[in-house]
Order: structure tokens, then C-alpha cells, then sequence
């Protein structure tokens, strides 16, 4: 059957703080601190929750300066919240960031590890999600990408075009996953931030992994070595894992 999306994975140097951060930043508890590992989610939240969505810090040596392909959109319900957060998490150790956003109602910013993400300004569609309103992807075909992640993953298809594709959780609750145009570059492609996907209990992950194969994922090498997760690519070479069972 298809596989939860289970937690966005950051890469930091420090997995603590940036989990410390994260968490300030969304309202969230660290659920777990280990010296390589920060889980960060609801509060009350318990590893692995069916109905729940985390984030998940994984300490790393270097971290790469990347191209960035993935980052959040966080929701505001009124333009006094989002002034209000702006200035929270700059007080957090946020800082503004240039994308080549222009004049535009939302504000980019980037966490101590320096991903960049959005605070957006009040929109209808995301006044129920929580904190996250959406992890958004940067691609070159959201239709190819909608296709094969409505099959890989068990939420559901919301809207589709050829700028833009969301998803959600067939729950109704939680951030929306969005497929965003836009224009290739020459950049790299590696990025700090992943989406970590994991199968039900009583599921096969080998099994997950050979029908993620046939829905067009590539197996990919960032380094991992010999691990209990598998790296794949999806169609259009943005890396993700799929976990074992937990």
C-alpha cells in the first residue's frame, strides 16, 4: 500500500540547535535529542504517529552550500500574526533572505543553518493546517511529479496544473506537499532538506522500494552507506528515504 510521508529531514551542523529552533519556531517539542539525531512535532507527539507529520535534524559534518529545492511555507492568520512572527523568529536567529523573491506579501527568511523558508501572509486555504502551511518543491513538471507521488504516498491529490500541484494528508489535517514550476539551472541539485517516507506496520520496505522502482524512482548515492533506510530519487531527481517499518 503507499507510505506515509512521515517527517522533512534537515541537514545541520548542529542537529540540537537548529531542533531547538524549529521547535521555538512552530509551537513544537523536541521529542527526542540525541547527539546526531533532534526529532521535533506536536506537542504530545510519540514516534512514528500514523495521523502525524515531524521534522526530523540530522547532524552532519559540512553541510553543503546548495540550490533550494525544498522549504516550508509557514501560515499566518492575519497580517498582525505574521509581522508578529517575523519578528519572533528573527529574535530566534532567523535572518532575510534574498531569493530573488521581489515585492511580494510574504517573507523569506532563513533558520540558523541557513534554509531558507516563507512566512506567508494570511491565505483561506491553509487556516487549518498548523504551523507548516505547506513543504513546498521546486520542480520543472509538477504534473510528472503530482503523478508519481499521489501513487507513492497515501494523501491525497488536491489540485494539479502546469505551474502547481498540492497534496494533503487524506486525513484533512496537517501541511500541504506543493509541487512548484520553476526555470532549471545549472546549480546543484543536492539539498539539505529531503522528505522521509515510511511504510505501515506489517509492510515490506523492500517491497515499497521495488513499487516506488516502477513508478519511476532512481536509487541514489549522497553518501549513506550501509543503512537501515534506502535514498531513491524521484522522477525528477529530488532525493528522499524510505524507512524501515517502525
Amino acid at each position: 500500500m503507499p507510505l506515509r510521508l512521515g517527517l522533512l529531514n534537515f541537514k545541520a551542523r548542529d542537529n540540537s540547535a537548529l531542533g531547538r529552533f524549529w521547535a521555538d519556531a512552530l509551537g513544537w517539542d523536541v521529542f527526542s535529542d540525541g547527539p546526531a539525531v533532534t526529532g521535533v512535532g506536536p506537542v504530545g507527539f510519540v514516534w512514528p504517529d500514523p495521523m502525524g507529520f515531524c521534522v526530523c535534524v540530522v547532524a552532519v559534518p559540512d553541510p553543503e552550500a546548495v540550490r533550494y529545492r525544498v522549504h516550508l511555507d509557514l501560515a499566518t492568520t492575519s497580517a498582525a500574526h505574521q509581522a508578529e512572527l517575523v519578528a519572533r523568529l528573527q529574535d530566534l536567529g532567523a535572518t532575510p533572505a534574498d531569493v530573488g523573491q521581489g515585492d511580494v506579501p510574504w517573507t523569506v527568511l532563513a533558520d540558523p543553518g541557513g534554509n531558507v523558508f516563507c512566512v506567508l501572509e494570511p491565505r483561506e486555504i491553509y487556516r487549518d493546517t498548523g504551523p507548516i502551511a505547506a513543504v513546498v518543491v521546486h520542480c520543472d513538471d509538477p504534473r510528472a511529479m503530482a503523478r508519481f507521488w499521489d501513487a507513492a504516498v497515501d494523501w491525497t491529490l488536491h489540485e494539479v496544473s502546469d505551474d502547481h500541484a498540492r497534496l494533503r494528508s487524506a486525513t484533512g489535517v496537517g501541511p500541504y506537499l506543493e509541487f512548484i514550476r520553476t526555470t532549471p539551472d545549472a546549480a546543484p541539485v543536492w539539498t539539505r532538506v529531503h522528505l522521509d517516507l515510511l511504510p505501515y506496520p506489517g509492510d515490506d520496505q523492500a517491497a515499497e522500494v521495488a513499487r516506488l522502482k516502477t513508478l519511476g524512482a532512481t536509487p541514489a548515492d549522497v553518501g549513506q552507506g550501509d543503512v537501515s533506510w534506502v535514498v531513491l530519487a524521484d522522477p525528477q531527481g529530488h532525493e528522499f528515504c524510505v524507512l524501515a517499518p517502525a
